[in-house]
Formats: C-alpha cells, sequence, structure tokens
C-alpha cells in the first residue's frame, strides 16, 4: 500500500468516528427532556415553585432561549421571560422552540409540578 493511500484510508476512517452518532461529544451535546426545566431554576433567574395545595399553582410563561416557556410556578410567583431570554443571549445559547402544553397544575410533595394525566379532584 502506498503512503498516498494509507494517509486517505487513516484519513476515511478518523471522519467516520468524528461523525458517529452517538458518541461522546454526541451525547454531551444532545438536550434531554430532563434538561428542559432549567430555565425554570437558572441561577439568580429562579421561580417560585412551592406550594401546599393544588390551587398555589398556576401556568406561567417563565422564558427559554427560544421565547415562550410554560411552567407551573407558585401562583405568586413572577416569571421574568425577557431576562431569560437576555441572559441567553448574553451566553450565546439556544433551546429547541416547542413545548408540552400544560393542562392544569398539581402541588407534589410541596412543589408545583404539570398534571400528566386526567385532571385530580381538588384536596
Amino acid at each position: 500500500m502506498s503512503p498516498r493511500t494509507a494517509l486517505a484510508a487513516l484519513c476515511l476512517a478518523l471522519l467516520a468516528c468524528a461523525c458517529t452518532p452517538g458518541g461522546p461529544a454526541a451525547s454531551a451535546r444532545a438536550p434531554t427532556p430532563a434538561q428542559a426545566p432549567a430555565a425554570v431554576d437558572a441561577g439568580a433567574l429562579a421561580i417560585d415553585r412551592s406550594c401546599r395545595v393544588a390551587a398555589d399553582c398556576e401556568v406561567k410563561n417563565v422564558g427559554n432561549c427560544c421565547g415562550y416557556a410554560p411552567a407551573c410556578v407558585n401562583r405568586d410567583a413572577v416569571p421574568d421571560p425577557d431576562a431569560v431570554r437576555a441572559r441567553c443571549a448574553r451566553s450565546g445559547m439556544a433551546s429547541i422552540c416547542g413545548w408540552q402544553e400544560i393542562q392544569a397544575c398539581d402541588c407534589v410533595q410541596g412543589r408545583c409540578e404539570a398534571v400528566t394525566g386526567p385532571p385530580m379532584r381538588e384536596r
């Protein structure tokens, strides 16, 4: 095998390894559903999600790097979606546009959470 052919084969092998989905680099960048609520708890932009009963919770736009992002939060919480977008712009972050529609909220172990099934009776 000539040196030129060996070099070409090596380059192709390295390129194939770099493009393989599911490698360490791909998994580090891939968003997961568990990361979606990060806008709600993002450091200084933390939103109050505490509750004692379901009536303490309501759906509000907490914002994310794409724009609108509904979440179940304390009814007295004052989210600032513009501040979230500004932080995203400063850090160069972006997010996937889209969200799961929230029909109702419930108080689960002292934290406002989206209802994922049929609405429960008021407690």
